[in-house]
């Protein structure tokens, strides 16, 4: 029972490409939630607005919302491995950059500002990339497996990175933390390097013609009503409910009066909730998608970030923010899912990237949102703030689709 348990969980792990890949992300992902954690610590101690550190994240993320659609149609085109290569090169030049103006104390916040753009720009090659070159190292029947274990990469150096970085930035200094970030990517690199006997990248039009590759992805999303609505629901979700990085270094400031520590912690709580929803979806994976748990986890994270209004309790924060990065980890192991089950080969990096757009690239606005509210409020409104807009913005669109939800509920009386 327990070998037929693993066996299931680790499917994916079968594929020695995998493995490489999988390894290697491990550690890098791990060095960017040590630099993300840092950098927005170090930017709030600086400025202590609540906006300005909205404003950093947009730039991060900003460069989603004009490039990932363009990147979609590189990614069909060209060898993925070749791209992602060329990205983490990139992550690491401006991690070195982060580490000596850090160092030698000539940071300002501009310079962070240009860091965290550059940074956006190779994200948005490199994440669709990345989502879409699973499929290639498991093929189609452990894909689900491997959409899931690849989230767990996340969700691990989601609890493991923030807890390092506050152990680093309180015994050793914060330019530690953007040190381990730039050595970390070296074992991505490797771990590219050691893939072998990838498929060719097969070219089905001569002349490129962006604007109609690009316009490919999203006429597939937007005339599959199901995959349109839960496109729909990424957009909110997705730019509402997924600014913890913004909102808690000031929640934990403001609200439970705490340090770098506090907020690491909590940040760490929802990488143990989402780590463990991942492994939950890896084993769940051979079954295919599951609407009901969508929608529950959908409307979970919404009313748990609402609640948060009320929590004055490091303890009681805790205990929510793994319930709502369990939420959040099955609601985009779905998502992605929906995107990747049965569509075409051929446009895979396209739609990938229409995913990648709403998963992130629309996380400036949010950011921008919640910053501005808790610099206007308090602290202790950022999570209700986006919980009940996400809340409200959610019913309506499935009270204008409720044939289909009537559907993900009840199939079989729905036929």
């Amino acid at each position: 029972m327990q070998t037929h348990f693993f066996a299931n969980t680790f499917a994916a792990l079968r594929s020695r490409n995998f493995r490489y890949f999988w390894t290697g992300q491990c550690i890098s992902v791990m060095g960017t939630w040590i630099q993300r954690t840092s950098q927005t610590w170090l930017v709030y101690q600086m400025t202590k607005s609540a906006f300005l550190v909205g404003l950093l994240a947009a730039c991060q993320f900003l460069p989603l919302l004009g490039l990932t659609l363009i990147a979609g149609t590189l990614i069909d085109r060209f060898p993925k491995r070749t791209l992602l290569l060329i990205t983490q090169w990139g992550f690491l030049v401006l991690g070195a950059l982060m580490t000596l103006i850090v160092y030698f104390k000539v940071v300002q916040y501009w310079q962070i500002l240009a860091i965290a753009l550059g940074m956006g720009i190779l994200q948005s090659f490199d994440t669709p990339t990345r989502q879409s070159f699973v499929v290639e190292l498991v093929g189609k029947k452990d894909l689900l497996n491997g959409i899931s274990l690849n989230s767990s990469i996340f969700n691990l150096a989601k609890i493991a990175g923030p807890a390092l970085a506050g152990i680093l930035m309180v015994q050793f200094g914060i330019t530690w933390c953007f040190f381990i970030n730039t050595v970390s990517y070296l074992a991505v690199i490797f771990g590219l390097a050691r893939i072998e006997n990838i498929p060719a990248v097969i070219q089905t039009h001569k002349r490129p013609q962006m604007l109609r590759d690009i316009m490919a992805g999203i006429h597939y999303v937007l005339s599959h009503s199901e995959l349109k609505l839960v496109a729909t629901m990424m957009l909110i979700i997705s730019t509402l409910n997924f600014n913890n990085n913004v909102i808690i270094p000031i929640y934990a400031e403001e609200v439970l009066h705490a340090g770098s520590q506090t907020y690491a912690n909590l940040l760490s709580a929802t990488g143990i909730g989402s780590l463990a929803a991942a492994f939950i979806m890896s084993y769940l994976a051979r079954y295919g998608l599951n609407r009901r748990l969508y929608l529950v986890v959908s409307f979970g994270t919404m009313l748990l970030q609402s609640l948060m209004l009320f929590v004055r309790s490091f303890w009681l924060a805790s205990v929510i923010m793994i319930l709502v990065g369990f939420c959040n980890m099955i609601f985009l192991n779905q998502s992605n899912a929906s995107f990747q089950v049965g569509i075409p080969h051929e446009l895979r990096g396209r739609i990938m990237s229409v995913y990648v757009l709403l998963n992130q690239g629309t996380t400036p606005l949010g950011s921008l949102y919640v910053g501005a509210v808790m610099d206007l409020a308090a602290g202790s409104w950022g999570f209700p703030a986006c919980g009940l807009l996400a809340l409200f913005l959610v019913s309506v669109v499935l009270l204008v689709q409720r044939k289909i939800i009537a559907n993900w509920i009840f199939p079989a009386k729905a036929k």
